[in-house]
């Protein structure tokens, strides 16, 4: 699949979505879903062993259906792989949903398999990174290693649902979500569509 290109012919916004072992693997493949074909967006796909464990028991999804929606899909085992170097322009790098384990590996830079490096490279390369971190109730370890990556640039974003623009489905929460994290990495064309812009309350007499 190829990137469909931005205007003008400028090169495309590469974006890298990885898939872990925590629960909520809807995000990951929501996401995916809403940038599969979007102009000037080309995607790189990654899901862990985990995170094919949860695709089929959550959503009954099969790697490949996954893999289908991206334009270039990378082994996680891949090292060497062109997201593994920072000469390798992506535009942001979004991990839906982010286990704990692999929270503590990017706040440590524990760059054992090519979703950890490629966190490793977005932050040490100053570009944007995003955990949808999903654990519940949280411990010490997991609260430290959240200040580590915002210390270090990352932006922690839990799944948590928002009920203000009163969603009747569950769809319509993964969407207002998923809508923000397209906000965060500067893609709003994409964004509005699911989560507008908060008009504010009205003033009570």
């Amino acid at each position: 699949m190829t990137a469909t290109p931005a205007a003008g012919g400028a090169a495309p916004r590469r974006v890298i979505v990885a898939i872990t072992g925590a629960t909520g693997a809807v995000y990951g493949v929501r996401l995916a879903q809403v940038l599969r074909g979007a102009p000037g967006v080309e995607t790189h796909l990654l899901v862990s062993p985990a995170g094919v464990m949860n695709l089929q028991h959550e959503l009954d999804m099969g790697k490949g259906e996954v893999e289908a929606l991206a334009d270039v899909v990378h082994n996680v085992r891949d090292v060497g792989a062109t997201i593994a170097s920072g000469s390798f322009r992506a535009h942001a790098m979004v991990i839906a949903p982010c286990s704990m384990r692999t929270l503590a590996a990017v706040a440590n830079g524990f760059s054992d398999n090519l979703i950890t490096r490629a966190a490793d490279v977005t932050l040490k390369e100053r570009r944007r990174l995003v955990l949808l971190v999903r654990e519940t109730p949280l411990n010490l370890a997991h609260l430290r290693n959240m200040t580590a990556v915002t210390e270090m640039g990352g932006i922690v974003f839990p799944p948590v649902p928002g009920f203000y623009q009163k969603p009747r489905t569950i769809d319509e929460l993964v969407d207002h979500t998923v809508g923000r994290v397209l906000d965060l990495i500067d893609l709003p064309e994409l964004a509005q569509a699911l989560a507008p812009s908060w008009p504010g309350l009205s003033s009570q007499a």
